[in-house]
């Protein structure tokens, strides 16, 4: 299921082009100031002279090798749809035997271990306490990640565990709760899976709780709405100079944004619609650095596509066609 694609290994930035390739400053065109949108960079961003700086003080690589396709771990994107998501559907027997599934409201502690409020607890469920919990998060109205914890539903035991889960409710809610509604899911293993009709990869508990969220995913939906109103033109341009095409791109939408790089949406002439994922030049880790990346590649990209400079990166080279989906 995952998709593998090439790395941007050099080029996506000017900072990690090699010096013999640099274009020289007095001939190296700047891109129209009033092509970019991203308000925290100064209005010279695009001048010759950080051009200049980022080749001194820049000798290495990025290294970008925490997944073969620059992507997230299955784990990571669970965590991150669990701190982003407030409701889920718990599935589990009742006192006869059959399967029973229901919306429920849900908090996390430090390790993703879901939360919940169960007023009917000792009625509603048999002594069985096997459960899941499915939770799916909503990413620009094109695609629909989702994982399923599977687990055992417990009362918290120790007085003080219980008071830290208490605060995880009202924290998450900003609401109290009775100590004794309380319920966790004790997590087995996860099932995360991409989007709808496709396959998923199992997550142990173990990968699911040492995991970190991602730390753009309490931006990724304003970065994504901005560059979609503002920079469309931007994505299109990405399509056609970062990723190895043999047919023209009608449309593009990005879809999604993380540490690594950016899940985008193409259509062909066609009308098929396809999934690529352009990485970063390299990872970053809040909202500035992933718009001065994007800017940055912005400049690049537009630099090639007018022929002032020769790109001496990978193109992207996987494509994955997108059933059902319209951009």
């Amino acid at each position: 299921m995952s998709t593998h694609t090439q790395s941007l290994t050099c080029g996506l930035s000017p900072s990690i082009l090699p010096t013999t390739h640099f274009p020289k400053p007095s001939v190296s065109p700047s891109r129209p100031i009033s092509r970019a949108f991203f308000k925290p960079l100064k209005a010279n961003r695009f001048l010759i002279q950080p051009l200049k700086c980022s080749v001194s003080v820049v000798s290495d690589p990025p290294q970008l090798e925490l997944t073969n396709n620059h992507k997230p771990f299955p784990a990571e994107v669970s965590r991150t749809i669990v701190e982003l998501s407030y409701v889920g559907t718990l599935s589990t027997l009742t006192q006869e035997g059959s399967p029973l599934g229901f919306g429920v409201r849900f908090a996390v502690d430090l390790n993703g271990t879901p939360v919940l409020c169960l007023t009917e607890f000792d009625t509603r469920f048999s002594v069985d306490r096997r459960c899941s919990l499915h939770v799916q998060l909503e990413q620009c109205g094109v695609r629909t990640p989702q994982c399923t914890i599977q687990g055992n539903l417990d009362k918290p035991g120790d007085s003080m565990a219980l008071r830290k889960l208490c605060s995880a409710w009202k924290k998450r809610f900003n609401k109290e709760v009775e100590e004794s509604h309380i319920c966790v899911i004790d997590v087995e293993r996860v099932l995360q899976i991409e989007d709808y009709a496709e396959d998923g990869i199992w997550v142990s508990s173990l990968e699911y709780a040492s995991a970190e969220p991602d730390p753009l995913r309490d931006c990724a939906d304003k970065i994504v709405d901005e560059i979609n109103t503002h920079n469309k033109e931007d994505v299109h341009r990405f399509c056609n100079i970062y990723v190895d095409l043999d047919f023209p791109v009608l449309d593009a939408k990005m879809v999604w944004v993380d540490r690594l790089g950016f899940d985008v949406h193409l259509k062909s002439v066609q009308n098929d619609v396809y999934e690529v994922r352009i990485p970063f030049p390299r990872e970053v880790t809040d909202e500035k650095g992933a718009k001065s990346s994007f800017n940055g590649m912005s400049q690049l990209a537009w630099e090639v596509e007018k022929n002032f400079h020769v790109p001496q990166f990978k193109k992207v080279k996987h494509l994955k066609k997108v059933m059902g989906t319209a951009i």
